[in-house]
């Protein structure tokens, strides 16, 4: 038996379809930003059976790493792509900071490589950026308090193991420009405003440091400046210039003598 519907009434219904999609950070099926996103799971998938953390990305660089000295303020820049994109020595000259970024990486990822790629490098802080990706569903549907709790999973692993703890919010996203619309329709930006008052409330709470790129980067119609991103996701020259001297200012809360 088949439900008869009116052209209004059908028409009604997509646009409820689209609406939830983009609410839930789901892009619709059969789009084409949702055909890209099944692409990109089935290019990883080998790769991820064998080795969902992706830990063999920075195995050998871990390794290869000395010992900080005591007086060294070590810091772990820890996240995804924006994190992996970032050249920390041009943006931070002389800081022993190091990038441990893996591109589409999302929290139950990042978690598994949490005391290979922060905890056994013995940092003072780590700087967390991480969200981005589990909203677009990188590697299966995420709900928020799936993702709260890993967010909350690392900073106890850092603070059990003397790490202070920065938590980066979640950039904006735009669609201002054609290499734009697939990665915004993968991202709500309303999902991306609740998980940012989230960390901003449990850094709060838990006497933690919340960075908050988001309020420097966000646009009027509350999607990311379009100046600042080619493809509406990851930061240019002029995105990073904002986000270094913010990153730098949130450190030195952890250290407000340091030279």
């Amino acid at each position: 038996m088949f439900l008869k519907i009116n052209r209004k009434a059908g028409l009604q219904l997509i646009v409820a379809l689209l609406l939830c999609a983009f609410t839930f950070g789901q892009a619709p099926p059969g789009s084409r930003a949702a055909q890209r996103l099944e692409g990109y799971r089935q290019s990883k998938a080998t790769a991820l059976r064998d080795d969902f953390g992706e830990l063999a990305r920075y195995r050998a660089a871990n390794a290869s790493l000395k010992p900080a000295p005591p007086d060294e303020k070590r810091v772990v820049f820890f996240g995804d792509s924006i994190t992996d994109m970032w050249n920390l020595a041009g943006y931070f000259p002389g800081e022993p900071y190091i990038n441990r970024g893996i591109g589409g990486q999302t929290t139950p990822q990042m978690l598994l490589r949490f005391r290979q790629d922060v905890i056994d490098l013995a940092p003072k802080v780590v700087v967390i950026l991480a969200g981005t990706n589990d909203i677009a569903g990188n590697t299966g549907p995420m709900s928020l308090e799936d993702i709260e709790a890993n967010y909350a999973s690392m900073a106890e692993l850092a603070k059990a193991n003397s790490i202070h703890v920065v938590f980066a919010s979640i950039l904006p996203v735009h669609n201002y420009t054609p290499d734009s619309q697939d990665l915004f329709a993968q991202r709500s930006p309303q999902k991306i405003v609740e998980l940012n008052r989230w960390l901003k409330s449990y850094s709060s709470d838990h006497c933690d440091i919340y960075l908050d790129y988001f309020s420097a980067m966000v646009d009027e119609k509350g999607l990311l400046k379009r100046d600042l991103a080619e493809d509406g996701l990851h930061p240019n020259k002029a995105g990073y210039n904002i986000m270094a001297p913010l990153a730098t200012a949130a450190i030195e809360k952890v250290y407000p003598n340091k030279p």
